[in-house]
């Protein structure tokens, strides 16, 4: 059966972590992504007719399973992994140059070495990556993707530069029209490459959108980085892409035969931050290439210097991206004076910002300069995007979601102005700002303050203009105005015409929110009706993320028209639930059929240091004592959908036996204590069996101790109901645990689908859709509460409490003889 994405992805970090020891993230990572390039080309290439890699004899990893537990396993790995870069033009001086397996310093002396080697191998030696792969989905290439990007998380500040997130190359691909592309001619540069993981989210969009596998060129000042974007670029099929070693500013490796630099048809990049060595081999005001025609930047920011590489490098049609702190918007000196010509220019097609803390090298702000040479000369205007307050928090960084690529790249293409989060903003404009481009001067993205009304508070009433701020519901629900509200005893103010704790359930009950709810229900049970033969329909070989493209965007337009609910949170939910098990499940389904969603493994334990069987993952069902996972179908369908009397009757069991605790509980908590008729056998707080029979048989026919003797005597009945209501439970359990594993055998395809795709996956987005519609009404339901609370008592009416009560303090100060007023 194929590895699951999510078990493949957790099981090699968490096997390669656990040897890291000591040494640095962002040094260990080249150990362990070499090893799992050479294990995926041996795997692929291997006795292959035409390879794109040839695997030659002793440097596959075959060759390297053999050296393990050798004492010179170190040196013979270097010298394994130089054949396979003899045997290669394009690994020569990458694979061979981007670890040394034989270092003292960072892998241990002696045995310590041969004992770390040899586990770090033998993680990799029970994967064949030959055989999980889905078509045209890079499983993979994604593995790589999650191991630079756990390692980016583990390396800190300034080491994790090696990797852009995957969301924020998602957008740059997006916003440069590489979906567009025409032909197989075009081409893709990155001045900076670092791993390699922007050109290929570029290079994957024209190829997902069009069909067509445009050429690839980068250039990274990191020898071992470049090393790693060099198998990266193999890892992703992408083999034939010039990735090459060098500083780009002072020794350009890609020119003309004139000399001159060449072009690109796209350009993307994210270059180091404010990089205060950027001169280094290099006489700007004397440039070879003409890159500082518009200014010449200072000497200790390097961040225009970047960009005027990628202007130089695009072709007069050229289209790129590129991700720079805030500070080139807005800064003076001489970088104010290249920012004016460059946008007198019209090359500034957009301005995205971006959330901060979203990079490993820096937690700062940063944003993303569209640039467009083709329509420059008839530009009036600059996009401008805020789009600093969609993420999520992952870890100790934020993160870009879906829905917040989808709307940022939605907004941008289509130009779409929408209040505090984008509009084109005119040349003149921004002239009339001294040519500044801070987003905060043109898109004002901060909340409105809730403004406290006075006089609500000095007279009561609920201010109008704050239910009036509730507008878009009542669009919606025109009439549920009229029910909640009535005029107060002045203009401009309103009361409650029900009880605050009534307000919920006024608002479930309404026609036309219970219309709404309706509504919104049969758009999802129509999204449904179109898609569930897709998803019926899964077959072994296809490519599941050509599937949640069309599903994800039809969910999407579906819900824009419907008010109140944001189409992109829906849009959210199928992407985090595809995330996690759909994604997981359909490449199963994709790799052995639907056969596999009836699969149960047996969980093989680990023993322990101290000989316990030990489970790395938790179990499903017993059955005959073996613990058992269902990877597709858990028992929990099973169980809903063939056996429910069973498991009620389980339930029940079970809730007789918690009963009869809780009884157990209070008696004791009765009579424990000093001289409590159940403190003599109470041990460690528990009550024994064994200590009620021998206290009993001690004191039975011990007249004075009759009391005691009755207290025992009903707990002792009470011990053993429970162990019969237990024993009944369990057996129950037993029993439903083999109806349900013998079930797993007799499945149908037919019944398989309907459990996953019914059961599983369509009834999890149901609920999940119907969680918005829940937020709707507690959001209109706290507003109104919030309100309602806030103006209830008026501070005259505070002030005769508060005169009331001091009145009492003072008589009862009185009455003790004092006095304080």
């Amino acid at each position: 059966m194929a590895l699951k994405k999510s078990e493949l992805y957790s099981s090699l970090w968490q096997s390669c972590d656990e040897l890291r020891g000591g040494m640095d993230a962002s040094q260990y990572k080249d150990y362990v992504l070499v090893l799992l390039f050479i294990k995926y080309v041996s795997d692929k290439y291997a006795n292959h007719p035409d390879p794109l890699i040839i695997v030659p004899q002793d440097g596959s990893f075959a060759d390297m399973v053999a050296l393990k537990n050798d004492k010179e396993i170190g040196d013979k790995i270097n010298k394994l992994i130089g054949r396979l870069a003899d045997a290669n033009t394009s690994l020569k001086g990458a694979i061979d140059k981007a670890a040394d397996f034989d270092s003292d310093e960072k892998l241990g002396k002696g045995p310590d070495k041969v004992d770390r080697l040899t586990k770090l191998v033998g993680i990799f030696q029970g994967l064949d990556f030959g055989r999980n792969r889905a078509d045209g989905d890079d499983l993979l290439g994604d593995a790589y993707e999650f191991l630079m990007r756990k390692f980016a998380t583990e390396s800190g500040k300034s080491k994790g530069q090696f990797y852009t997130p995957a969301e924020v190359s998602r957008v740059i691909s997006m916003v440069i029209e590489l979906g567009a592309a025409r032909d197989n001619t075009l081409t893709i540069y990155d001045p900076t490459c670092g791993s390699g993981s922007l050109l290929l989210k570029a290079h994957d969009e024209a190829l997902s959108r069009t069909g067509w596998n445009l050429a690839i060129y980068g250039q990274e000042n990191d020898n071992a980085t470049s090393a790693l974007a060099r198998m990266n670029m193999v890892l992703h099929d992408c083999a034939t892409a010039d990735i090459q070693q060098g500083n780009t500013l002072a020794a350009p490796y890609f020119k003309n035969p004139d000399g001159g630099l060449k072009t690109f048809d796209f350009v993307v990049a994210n270059p180091p931050f404010s990089n205060k060595n950027w001169t280094n081999g290099l006489i700007a005001a004397h440039d070879h290439y003409g890159r500082f025609e518009y200014g010449i930047p200072p000497d200790k920011n390097g961040d225009f210097a970047f960009l005027l590489h990628m202007l130089k490098s695009m072709k007069s049609t050229g289209k790129a991206a590129v991700i720079l702190p805030h500070g080139v918007l807005f800064r003076g000196g001489a970088e104010a004076g290249i920012r004016t010509r460059i946008v007198r220019q019209g090359f500034i097609k957009g301005i995205i910002g971006l959330p901060a803390n979203l990079f490993y090298g820096t937690g700062i702000p940063a944003c993303i300069l569209v640039l467009d040479k083709e329509k420059a000369s008839g530009r009036r205007g600059i996009f401008m995007i805020d789009a600093s307050k969609g993420f999520i928090k992952d870890g100790n960084k934020n993160r870009l979601r879906a829905q917040d690529i989808h709307k940022i790249v939605d907004t941008f293409t289509r130009q779409v102005e929408l209040s505090k989060y984008s509009r084109m903003v005119p040349l003149a404009e921004i002239e009339a700002n001294d040519f500044n481009l801070n987003l905060p001067r043109y898109i004002d993205s901060t909340e409105p303050e809730d403004l406290q009304d006075i006089e609500a508070h000095l007279k009561g009433g609920i201010p109008n203009r704050d239910i009036d701020g509730l507008a878009a519901y009542w669009q919606v629900f025109p009439t549920l105005r009229r029910e909640l509200f009535e005029d107060a005893d002045r203009p401009g103010y309103s009361q409650l015409k029900v009880e605050a704790s009534q307000i919920k359930a006024r608002i479930f009950g309404h026609a036309e929110f219970t219309a709404f709810n309706e509504q919104v229900t049969r758009q999802f049970a129509a999204w449904q009706q179109v898609h569930r033969p897709l998803l019926m329909d899964i077959t072994q070989g296809d490519r599941p993320k050509a599937l949640i493209g069309p599903l994800s965007e039809a969910l999407l337009e579906s819900f824009l028209p419907t008010p109140l609910i944001d189409a992109y949170d829906v849009y959210q939910h199928l992407m985090d639930y595809w995330a996690e098990p759909m994604q997981d499940d359909v490449y199963l389904l994709a790799s052995d059929g639907w056969s596999a969603a009836t699969v149960v493994r047996q969980l093989i334990p680990a023993l322990s240091k101290e000989g316990k069987a030990t489970y790395h993952e938790p179990h499903d069902f017993v059955f005959s004592k073996k613990r058992y996972k269902a990877d597709i179908v858990p028992p929990a369908l099973m169980i809903a959908r063939y056996f429910p009397s069973e498991q009620a009757a389980v339930e029940k069991l079970e809730a007789q036996a918690a009963a009869l605790e809780q009884q157990m509980d209070e008696m004791q908590e009765e009579h424990s204590g000093e001289d409590g008729l159940l403190d003599p056998v109470i041990e460690d707080g528990k009550i024994a069996k064994a200590n009620v029979t021998a206290r009993l048989k001690e004191i039975r026919h011990d007249k004075s101790l009759a009391d005691e003797c009755a207290v025992l005597e009903a707990y002792q009945a009470l011990l053993e109901k429970e162990a019969a209501a237990s024993k009944k439970g369990k057996e129950a359990q037993k029993a439903l645990e083999a109806k349900v594993a013998a079930k797993y055998g007799q499945l149908s395809e037919a019944e398989v689908k309907a459990l996953v795709v019914d059961d599983k996956w369509l009834a999890t987005l149901a609920a999940a859709v119907q969680g918005e519609l829940d937020r709707v009404s507690q959001a209109l339901t706290g507003r109104i509460r919030q309100l309602a609370e806030r103006y209830a008592t008026p501070l005259p009416r505070l002030a005769e409490e508060v005169e009331t009560l001091a009145a009492r303090v003072d008589a009862h100060l009185k009455k003790m003889g004092f006095a304080w007023n």
